[in-house]
């Protein structure tokens, strides 16, 4: 197999749909962070309670979970292309909704717990689209980029992903301290449109999986035996669940942006951006210089290290050290990321990459929601600096309990 270096990264650069998809995939990745910030900002302002930023996170975590494995099948028997068009155009619509409820005038004539509920109604919108845009995005790039260029292929997805994620909270930021919320919501709208203009000028892909061979359930439970029986993803999507679910506790950025480090909106957005930088410097790096051996040994490490930067984040009461830690998190994130997204693609035949893309995206994104919804809960019972804490500790924990249920995870490499 071709390792990806800087070679095969501009092979891979220079297929004319690769590069508009990472385009479109840029812009997207834009707007829901932009989202994100921006409405976990404004319901903690509207608010003042911990556990109401929890509820953005299951709001939208309980559609993308339950929809996951359906979304799998559909994706395998779709044209990729035209699924994320569709989902794209939806999104536009919720972005409509969230203009529509920070007008000033519906703002004045409706009571705060209104605002607050319509707003977790279009998150879970949201989340519905999320359970199919985010599997097709990851299962169209093998349609699009030959074997042999598929990590390098991933490592630039991963990178776009990461550097759109740092702008997408930095600019959020930005435009709270600057701007109305209408307008905020409005350049999300015109990140959107520009992501769906990309992806328009893809050529329809070839469906792999005909309707007609399998029912829906037995298409979805092949799904989950491949991942299942496929130990090297199951260990590794597996421990990023885990890591995922309690590393959530940086959810409660809002909470410290504004009562503990007391920086403001532009500090908030820069704040929430500390983590994806971090990923970037990794993925720019293993970009460059990738890893040769011993993968699986590395990720356990990386794993580990991103809880200790979760416990340091968590006692901090300096901007300066709460920046730095959740950067070096990022660091190590990218890591995880960048070993278990090359797993999963290589590891996946052709015909079922939607199905394990929804399983991976069931295990590893949604659990972004589930685990903020986690760190709202935990806040409300425990406090939001000993929730934090107590996140960071569990990941370590998580760690400890693979090193001995996956031994040769200590041993993979690729």
């Amino acid at each position: 197999m071709m390792k990806p270096d800087r070679q095969t990264a501009l092979n891979t650069l220079r297929i004319r749909e690769y590069r508009s998809l990472i385009i479109a995939r840029f812009f997207y990745i834009m707007a829901l962070r932009m989202v994100t910030t921006i409405v976990g900002w404004r319901i903690y302002e509207l608010t003042h309670n911990a556990f109401a930023i929890g509820l953005i996170g299951l709001s939208e975590f309980l559609p993308a979970f339950g929809l996951a494995l359906y979304a799998g099948h559909v994706i395998d028997k779709s044209d990729k292309r035209r699924l994320l068009l569709i989902t794209t155009s939806c999104y536009l619509v919720c972005v409509a909704g969230l203009i529509l409820i920070s007008t000033p005038g519906l703002i004045r004539s409706m009571d705060i717990h209104w605002i607050q509920w319509l707003t977790y109604s279009i998150i879970f919108f949201t989340g519905v689209i999320r359970a199919f845009a985010g599997p097709a995005l990851n299962a169209i790039i093998a349609q699009i980029v030959p074997r042999d260029l598929l990590p390098s292929a991933v490592t630039l997805n991963t990178s776009a992903f990461l550097f759109a994620s740092v702008l997408g909270h930095a600019t959020a930021g930005f435009l709270i301290a600057r701007s109305s919320y209408v307008f905020c919501f409005s350049v999300v709208a015109f990140f959107a449109l520009i992501a769906w203009y990309f992806l328009f000028t893809l050529s329809p892909k070839q469906i792999m999986l005909a309707g007609s061979e399998k029912k829906t359930w037995e298409s979805i439970k092949d799904g989950i035996r491949f991942v299942y029986r496929t130990r090297e993803v199951l260990s590794t999507i597996s421990l990023d669940l885990f890591a995922v679910l309690f590393g959530g506790a940086v959810a409660m950025i809002p909470v410290y942006a504004r009562d503990i480090l007391k920086i403001g909106p532009i500090g908030f957005g820069w704040l929430n951006a500390a983590s994806d930088i971090g990923s970037i410097t990794t993925i720019l790096t293993l970009a460059l210089r990738p890893l040769h051996r011993r993968q699986g040994l590395i990720l356990l490490y990386a794993v580990g290290g991103f809880g200790a930067t979760i416990i340091l984040f968590g006692v901090s009461q300096w901007y300066v050290v709460s920046f730095f830690a959740l950067m070096a998190g990022g660091i190590l994130d990218g890591i995880s990321v960048v070993i278990r997204g090359t797993i999963v693609q290589l590891k996946t035949p052709d015909a079922m990459r939607g199905r394990v893309s929804a399983v991976n995206s069931m295990f590893i994104n949604s659990s972004n929601e589930l685990g903020q919804f986690e760190s709202g809960v935990m806040a409300k019972l425990m406090g939001v600096v000993p929730s934090v804490i107590f996140g960071g500790c569990m990941t370590i924990g998580i760690v400890i309990a693979t090193w001995f249920r996956y031994p040769g995870l200590r041993k993979l490499e690729y």
